[in-house]
């Protein structure tokens, strides 16, 4: 049996330990947030991207938004392959994200999406639930964290 001191001690080291940990997902994500498509403002994605129909008028994952993202297909393959926190980056999409992509491209999605004509939070977590193969417990963590984003 522990003594009440050797408990106490036991469970400081514990909330050290965590509090250590925490502390360097932050930071990583805060190195994220710093980098967050730093590609976007560099060739060849610079002029892809101004070149590009505006897709903005445009209802995200209509006939229309889905055809005119097709003519960025070159640009948006450069862009995927050089920014982690979008599932065409990986091989098994979001099965092969971590916490901290989930947590990038949450974020990401709420602003793309205040960027759409018919745009929210919401329905794109529900657009691209199907989209991109979203497991029902996953969606619903997304769903979860909308006011953390928001």
């Amino acid at each position: 049996m522990k003594t009440v001191e050797e408990c106490k001690l036991d469970t400081l080291k514990h909330i050290s330990s965590v509090q250590n940990k925490m502390l360097e997902l932050a930071k990583q994500l805060i190195d994220r947030a710093l980098q967050h498509d730093r590609s976007k403002i560099e060739e060849p994605e610079l002029s892809g991207f101004a070149n590009a129909p505006d897709l903005s008028s445009m209802k995200y994952n209509s006939l229309e938004y889905n055809e005119n993202l097709k003519k960025l297909q070159e640009t948006l393959d450069h862009h995927y392959a050089n920014n982690r926190h979008h599932p065409q980056h990986f091989k098994n999409g979001v099965n092969d994200m971590n916490l901290l992509d989930l947590l990038e491209m949450l974020c990401d999605w709420s602003d793309s999406s205040k960027r759409n004509k018919n745009g929210n939070l919401q329905f794109s977590i529900e657009q691209n639930a199907n989209r991109f193969s979203i497991s029902p417990q996953l969606v619903k963590i997304l769903e979860n964290s909308i006011n953390l984003v928001e």
